[in-house]
């Protein structure tokens, strides 16, 4: 019997969950699922640019299984661009972790905080203080 997986913290649901190939119906496209947990992994290690060992325990798993779940990923990802199929993102064993969505005064840059965080964090782009 395997293992039961552990529960995966990710900062939030995406508002826009569901990209398709513009001028084909929804409805003639074949469809891949992105889970929640895989979506984290891509804003972590490809938009945050974090190392897998710092995303891994962002997400509560170990690396390995980090570098698994990244993998699927990347997998669907190239699957959807490459043959033209419609990408929905839902589902997976998750913890959602409220964020909350700002920018640095400083260098203007887009950030996602944890709720608790405190105004005086310093920015991981331009290193100072908020």
């Amino acid at each position: 019997m395997p293992r039961p997986k552990c529960c995966r913290h990710v900062c939030g649901v995406p508002h826009k969950n569901y990209f398709k190939p513009r001028g084909i119906p929804s409805s003639e496209l074949e469809e891949v699922v992105l889970s929640l947990d895989e979506y984290e992994a891509i804003r972590l290690a490809d938009y945050e640019q974090l190392y897998q060992e710092k995303a891994a325990s962002q997400m509560n798993i170990s690396r390995q299984t980090f570098g698994r779940i990244i993998e699927s990923a990347h997998k669907k990802i190239a699957d959807v661009l490459l043959h033209g199929k419609a990408l929905k993102i839902e589902g997976g064993e998750v913890s959602v972790e409220e964020t909350k969505h700002t920018e640095c005064p400083e260098c203007s840059k887009a950030l996602s905080l944890k709720r608790k965080s405190t105004p005086d964090e310093i920015c991981p782009y331009c290193k100072k203080k908020r």
